[in-house]
């Protein structure tokens, strides 16, 4: 039988995230991977170059959608687990919060915008999931 989350816990990050675009044949910016702290995200695509990083890192002239605040999924979660990201994006979306997502081999991150962030969490702990501040 796969495993299903019942109830996560979340960890809220400090500080505002960006997510960013660049083309896709642009150089990977030293603003994105030369900084002291925080999660950084490259995808890079045939379309584009997505870089999800804190927002004090990104240039203001770079095209990006700023005003995100990170919550991560405590890991490590089994590649077998089904359903963990529905289990947050239902209730999620119930609220009419967008969430931008990130996987990792150990977790999901999830980054909502900081003007619903209080709607956010309190639709998780709503659906059963615990939160906490880093």
């Amino acid at each position: 039988m796969t495993p299903t989350p019942s109830r996560l816990s979340l960890v809220v990050h400090p500080g505002e995230y960006t997510v960013a675009r660049l083309g896709p044949d642009a150089p990977t910016p030293s603003w994105a991977v030369d900084q002291p702290a925080g999660l950084v995200s490259l995808t890079r695509t045939p379309a584009e170059l997505s870089i999800v990083c804190p927002t004090d890192c990104v240039p203001p002239e770079v095209r990006a959608e700023r005003g995100w605040r990170l919550l991560e999924v405590e890991g490590p979660l089994p590649f077998e687990m089904t359903g963990v990201l529905a289990s947050i994006a239902d209730p999620l979306a119930e609220e009419g919060v967008n969430i931008f997502v990130i996987s990792t081999f150990e977790t999901d991150f999830i980054l909502v915008p900081d003007r619903r962030f209080d709607h956010a969490i309190a639709s998780l702990l709503l659906a059963g999931h615990s939160v906490q501040h880093v």
